[in-house]
C-alpha cells in the first residue's frame, strides 16, 4: 500500500489554534493482517550516515570507538563450547533501564553532523527520525500478539520525530522480571562477547566484564513509500572477512536461542523469532543474523548463519507465518497515520500513539512533560541555526 490512500487527515484544513487548546486526536489506524497485503512497498537500500560510540560510563562519542570484530571460533575446529553462564552475576555491569534516554544521544549526532547531511538543506524538513528499535516494532505490529508500544510524536521544524515511550505494563514486567529472565538477557551479551575481537584478525577475550552501557551506533538514511527516514540502530559487530567492508553490508548480528529437537519447535521459531530478526536486521540492511543455539545448562554448541533476504523462505509456505509485505505496508500506513495527524509544529506538543494487540492504533495529545522529549539543548541549538530577519542598528 502507498501512502497516497492512507492520508486520511491529509484534507483536514489546518485551523490556528490557541496555544493552550491541543489539537483535536486523530482517527485510529487498524492493525489487521489482511488490510496489509498488498506489494511490497518501495524501500530505499540504506545507506550510513555516520555513527556514535557509548562508553562504559555510557557516555557519548562522535566517533566508532565502541565498534567490535566478527571473530567466530574456527570452522575446522572442534566448534563452539561456549558457557554463556560465566561471569554471572560477579562480572556484569547492566545499563540502568531506569533512566529513559529517549532520542538524546541520536540527537547529539544529528546536532553535530546537521550541517553537512547528504539529501542537502532541507532535507532533514522532510524527514522521520527514530530509533531503529521503534520501526521494528511497527514493523512487527500485524503479528504480534503479547506486547503493546506507545509512541510519542513531535513534529520540530517539519521533522517528525518518534519516541518509544514505555507502556505501564512493560514497566511492570521490566519491574518483576524474574531472576531466570535476566540471566538469559546476560546470557545474550557473553554470547557477543564469545564472538567479537576488539581489533580486526584478535581473538575474542571472554574473561573481562559484560558491559550493556557500551554500544556502537550506526546512522542510517533510508526511504519508505514517501516518507524519508533517519533512524539510528546499535550493531554488535563488523566482518573484517566480509565481501564488501562498505557498511552497513559488513555489520553481523549476533543472536542466541534454544537449541530445538522437534519440527513443532522450528516452525514456532520460524513464525515468532525470526520475524524480529528479519525486521530488526532488514531496516538498517545487515545481510546476516549469526545465531547460537544454547542448551538447557547454557552452552552454545552449534552456530548457525540465517541470511536476512532468506528468511522469509522459512514461513513461506506457512499458512500461519509472517510476510515482509505486510509488515513494510502497515509500517508505511502508520508512518502516513502519523505524518497526517501531527500538523502542528511545536517541540513542546505530543501525539501518543498507543497499540494492544487486538486493537487499532490510538492517538492522544499531550502538552509538556511527562510526554514531551525534545530536550531544551537541541531545540535551542537548532532555532539558532535558523536565518533570523538582519538587526536593525540600535541608535547611537
Amino acid at each position: 500500500m502507498d501512502s497516497r490512500g492512507t492520508k486520511r487527515g491529509a484534507e483536514k484544513t489546518e485551523v490556528a489554534e490557541p496555544r493552550n487548546k491541543l489539537p483535536r486526536p486523530a482517527p485510529s489506524l487498524p492493525t489487521d493482517p489482511a488490510l496489509y497485503s498488498g506489494p511490497f512497498p518501495f524501500y530505499r537500500r540504506p545507506s550510513e550516515l555516520g555513527c556514535f560510540s557509548l562508553d562504559a560510563q555510557r557516555q557519548y562519542h562522535g566517533d566508532a570507538r565502541a565498534l567490535r570484530y566478527y571473530s567466530p571460533p574456527p570452522t575446522n575446529g572442534p566448534g563452539p563450547n561456549f558457557d554463556l553462564r560465566d561471569g554471572y552475576p560477579d562480572r556484569y555491569q547492566p545499563r540502568d533501564e531506569e533512566v529513559q534516554e529517549r532520542l538524546d544521544h541520536l540527537l547529539c549526532w544529528l546536532l553535530e553532523h546537521r550541517g553537512r547531511l547528504e539529501g542537502g538543506p532541507g532535507w532533514l524538513a522532510e524527514a522521520i527520525v527514530t530509533w531503529r528499535g521503534h520501526l521494528t516494532k511497527l514493523l512487527t505490529t500485524p503479528y504480534e500478539r503479547q506486547e503493546g508500544w506507545q509512541l510519542a510524536a513531535s513534529r520540530f521544524q517539519g521533522t517528525l520525530y518518534l519516541s518509544e515511550v514505555e507502556t505501564p505494563n512493560a514497566r511492570a514486567q521490566r519491574l518483576a522480571r524474574p531472576p531466570l529472565l535476566r540471566e538469559l538477557m546476560y546470557m545474550g551479551y557473553k554470547f557477543e562477547q564469545y564472538m567479537c575481537a576488539d581489533k580486526p584478525g584478535s581473538s575474542p577475550d571472554p574473561s573481562g566484564e559484560v558491559n550493556t552501557n557500551v554500544a556502537f551506533c550506526s546512522v542510517l538514511r533510508s526511504r519508505l513509500g514517501s516518507h524519508p527516514l533517519l533512524f539510528s540502530g546499535e550493531v554488535d559487530c563488523t566482518d573484517p572477512q566480509a565481501p564488501s567492508t562498505q557498511p552497513p553490508t559488513c555489520y553481523v548480528e549476533l543472536k542466541t536461542s534454544k537449541e530445538m529437537h522437534s519440527p513443532g519447535q522450528w516452525r514456532s521459531f520460524y513464525r515468532h523469532k525470526l520475524l524480529k530478526w528479519w525486521a530488526q536486521s532488514f531496516l538498517p540492511g545487515v545481510p546476516n543474523v549469526v545465531a547460537g543455539f544454547r542448551n538447557p545448562d547454557g552452552f552454545v554448541s552449534s552456530l548457525k548463519t540465517f541470511p536476512t533476504m532468506k528468511m522469509f523462505e522459512y514461513v513461506r509456505n506457512d499458512g500461519d507465518g509472517w510476510n515482509p509485505s505486510v509488515c513494510m505496508n502497515f509500517c508505511a500506513a502508520f508512518l502516513s497515520f502519523a505524518q497526517s495527524t501531527v500538523v502542528q509544529d511545536d517541540p513542546r506538543l505530543v501525539h501518543l500513539f498507543s497499540w494492544e494487540p487486538g486493537g487499532p492504533v490510538t492517538v492522544s495529545v499531550h502538552r509538556d512533560a511527562p510526554y514531551a522529549f525534545l530536550p531544551i539543548w537541541y531545540v535551542e541549538a537548532m532555532t539558532q541555526d535558523l536565518p533570523s530577519p538582519p538587526k536593525t542598528p540600535s541608535p547611537k
